[in-house]
């Protein structure tokens, strides 16, 4: 005779089970057909604040290396034995990152915070 089966399953699991198919409480109801509109126009203004940065960040990245590749001088300035233009794509270029995504969530909070204001319905400033 064969040594009965169990079944395992994990902690996380059996509270899921335990759980059920109970409504989330924490959800937010949906929108009216009112706030369709709006809500619209907050993803258009907060498309296009989304399509600038990608412009810019594509612009800061292509640039840089494109002007390395331009301009290999640059390339051969060093500064403590390694090329200015690997520190400036490896070390200087994050907090240009960090400072395009902290513009980025500001105007998108910006936008949403003007919607839910009933401001302009123009972009960011």
């Amino acid at each position: 005779m064969s040594p009965r089966r169990e079944k395992l399953t994990s902690p996380q699991t059996r509270v899921a089970l335990a759980r059920g198919n109970r409504p989330a409480q924490h959800l937010l109801p949906l929108p009216e057909p009112v706030d369709a509109e709006a809500a619209r126009r907050l993803f258009r203004r907060q498309r296009r604040i989304a399509i600038r940065t990608v412009a810019l960040l594509s612009l800061l990245l292509f640039g840089m290396s494109g002007a390395f590749a331009l301009l290999p001088a640059l390339g051969e300035v060093r500064i403590a034995e390694l090329p200015l233009s690997w520190l400036l794509l490896t070390v200087a270029i994050y907090p240009l990152l960090f400072g395009l995504a902290l513009w980025h969530v500001r105007a998108a909070e910006r936008a949403e915070d003007r919607s839910q204001a009933g401001g302009p319905s123009g972009g960011e400033r």
